[in-house]
């Protein structure tokens, strides 16, 4: 801080102190940090190039409070129109990767290449045209996004005149130098001054005055804005608010007026212009005028010594650090932390990644057991904020150990409800998810409804429950214990043009699959297939089976007559978390495609191919042999005779609705092998292994 001066009237020679300045204290709003958060995730990720900012400085604060260089959001948009009586300030940011390459960044040459381009513009008399090019700052920082805090070494060059700046009369305030009405044609002054010079405060000017009248120009016109003889003065638009000091940006000021007409200017008078409202009214007054005198500098000296860096706030020469964790709302900062793993990811490994489309998809998930909980965890540490979950199941104690979303707590009494235990727990995981819980029944083939008026219309009633969330939903899991209780979901899916995601266990086995996602005839008619699908590879995603179309039978009621091992899921713990893991990344590698979930299917012939996305493959099924730990990528065509997804079954759906799934319901497995053509498909094999039986007696 500068020292009180103590000195009174014009001063003798061997009397006169030096003249001393105000930092600038920097003031980085909340703003700026949110908006360098974005910046170095989204568009600077590993560049450590400088970016051009911009700072602004205000000269109306109360007395007391510290010269301060203020940045907002706004900082990082160089050509937004700086808030209204704001001074701009150029900057440049050096962003660093680690808190290593922030304390051993070389400050000097920062400094020194700063000072150097200030040093240029007024050599070249490009500060006399555009004076802002006096007013330059640097901010190295360094971001720890994982813990939100912010490491930060602001300076502000100030080139050195080697003698200093020596005071002719010590500072006085306006008021007591100039009369009411040389105060208020002073305000008119610069007011004009401003209107002619552009919408922004001018930061320099210069000043004539007498007793009843006040003129100002900008700085270039100096030669001609005075007459011979006359004395000069220098205004400028000053951030400090102490009674006897000038503010920072007058150091540049007088080395430019010093290298300019030190030659001719023996002192000079400087105006230190501050404009507060006081009680609603405009106070001058309080403004500074002193008199210096200005030393003279050869035209060819090299480039002054600078200095700038702000000091931290112990005092020393140090770094600051803002922790924003410590004010951030828990759940925005939270959200934050979600998405640092998935934008990190962009920056090297998959640039092309996008990101919006992962989280912004809906997703449904039929079945809030083992599978359900894995794919849950999975999709949210996609980023994925809206999960809905179908269930009728309650918690048993066998459950928290294989099902991570549940807890011991969680079964007593009966157990929670599993869909809507589910949804409360991702809540309290992260408060940013969208989730809900549905706890119903999906109506089965081979499980009858009709027994009363009550059970169909609570048949109906889930129906036009699940059609309703499937139609609110983009992707829809398929993730039941039970074969049959994926056939509704199914047609409704391939009705709706859904895409869907089934994963399915045995002991040591899974299949992990995508649904293909059905065009109209139209729409198939006009689709180019130009490599020609076989059964085996080029297949098209509108031509894909579904999970039934490997079937030539019916689903059934599989729950009937079955033994403790086949009515629980017998599997290896892995493997549910292996399946559920897989069914999101296929998912999302569908969902990167440019094509969706019309992709092509890729297959095991394909891994030694260029994948077609940044992500991989795109498959149609993932069937997994833990006992082999083998995996292998099988393609299969859509069946026609499919009980799912056929366009038999699809047309009787669109046709009768409930009325034809009522009869599917209640009626025995034949009634949809005799809709597909199943059944004349196993009569017509039966024919054959006949034919083929007598033919052998023959022979």
């Amino acid at each position: 801080m500068a020292s009180d001066i103590g000195h009174t009237g014009d001063l003798p020679e061997s009397e006169t102190p030096k003249l001393q300045f105000v930092p600038f204290t920097s003031a980085l709003d909340a703003g700026f940090w949110h908006e360098l958060t974005q910046k170095k995730l989204n568009v600077y990720r590993l560049d450590e190039t400088p970016k051009d900012i911009k700072g602004y400085y205000y000269n109306g604060d109360p007395l007391g409070l510290p010269t301060r260089l203020t940045l907002e959001f706004s900082a990082f948009d160089v050509n937004a129109p700086t808030p209204a009586r704001y001074c701009p300030a150029l900057g440049c940011l050096y962003n660093t990767n680690t808190f290593e390459s922030f304390k051993s960044c070389d400050k000097k040459a920062l400094l020194e290449k700063s000072a150097n381009e200030i040093w240029d513009a007024i050599q070249s008399g490009a500060a006399l045209e555009d004076t802002v090019l006096l007013n330059k700052f640097i901010l190295l920082t360094f971001s720890d996004l994982k813990k939100y805090r912010f490491y930060y070494w602001f300076c502000f060059p100030a080139l050195c005149l080697s003698e200093g700046i020596q005071l002719v009369k010590q500072p006085v305030s306006l008021g007591e130098r100039f009369s009411d009405s040389q105060v208020q044609a002073f305000q008119r002054a610069y007011d004009d001054l401003g209107q002619k010079e552009g919408p922004t405060p001018q930061p320099y000017f210069l000043i004539r005055y007498t007793d009843t009248t006040v003129s100002m120009a900008p700085l270039k016109k100096l030669n001609e804005f005075y007459k011979e003889q006359e004395k000069v003065t220098f205004g400028f638009y000053d951030p400090c608010t102490l009674p006897q000091y000038p503010g920072w940006p007058l150091r540049n000021l007088l080395v430019l007026a010093a290298y300019q007409w030190g030659g001719r200017l023996h002192s000079v008078e400087v105006i230190c212009f501050r404009d507060r409202t006081m009680q609603g009214a405009r106070d001058t007054k309080h403004s500074i005028i002193f008199e210096i005198k200005l030393p003279q500098m050869p035209l060819d000296l090299a480039c002054p010594k600078a200095v700038g860096w702000e000091k931290n706030q112990k005092g020393g020469m140090g770094p600051r650090m803002v922790n924003l964790s410590e004010c951030m709302d828990p759940k925005r900062l939270a959200e934050s932390s979600v998405d640092l793993n998935l934008k990190l990811m962009r920056w090297r490994l998959v640039p092309t990644l996008d990101l919006e489309k992962v989280i912004s998809a809906k997703c449904l998930l039929l079945g809030a057991g083992t599978l359900g909980c894995n794919v849950a965890r999975t999709l949210m540490g996609w980023g994925v904020r809206n999960i809905t979950f179908v269930d009728n199941a309650k918690i048993s104690y066998s459950n928290p150990v294989r099902q991570p979303l549940y807890e011991f707590e969680d079964c007593l009494g009966g157990g929670k409800p599993k869909a809507v235990a589910a949804a409360e727990k991702l809540q309290k995981i992260f408060p940013g998810v969208v989730t809900k819980g549905f706890n119903m029944s999906i109506p089965m083939p081979g499980h009858p409804v009709h027994f009363s008026e009550e059970t169909m219309d609570q048949a109906r009633k889930d129906v036009e429950k699940l059609e309703g969330l499937i139609g609110e939903h983009d992707v829809i899991f398929l993730l039941m214990d039970t074969r049959e209780s994926r056939w509704l979901p199914t047609v409704i899916a391939a009705r709706q043009k859904k895409l869907v995601i089934n994963a399915a266990l045995g002991f040591d086995t899974f299949v992990v699959m995508r649904h293909g996602l059905k065009k109209s005839k139209a729409e198939e008619a006009s689709s180019s297939d130009p490599l020609g699908s076989s059964l085996f590879s080029n297949i098209p995603g509108y031509k894909l089976g579904c999970y039934f179309c490997n079937d030539v039978v019916a689903p059934g009621d599989s729950t009937r007559d079955r033994t403790l091992d086949q009515q629980c899921t017998v599997s290896r713990p892995g493997l549910s978390m292996i399946a559920g893991a897989l069914a999101v990344e296929l998912m999302v590698s569908v969902i990167q495609h440019p094509e969706g979930g019309y992709a092509v299917a890729s297959s095991s012939d394909d891994r030694m191919n260029e994948p077609p996305t940044s992500l991989g493959l795109v498959p149609h099924q993932i069937r997994g042999f833990l006992s082999r730990f083998d995996n292998v990528l099988p393609v299969s065509l859509a069946f026609d005779k499919c009980t799912a997804c056929s366009a038999n079954v699809l047309d009787q759906y669109e046709k009768d609705g409930f009325q034809f799934l009522a009869k599917v319901f209640n009626s025995s497995h034949s009634f949809l092998e005799d809709l597909t053509g199943l059944t004349l498909l196993h009569q017509e094999t039966q024919a054959a292994e006949i034919w083929d039986m007598s033919d052998d007696e023959t022979i």
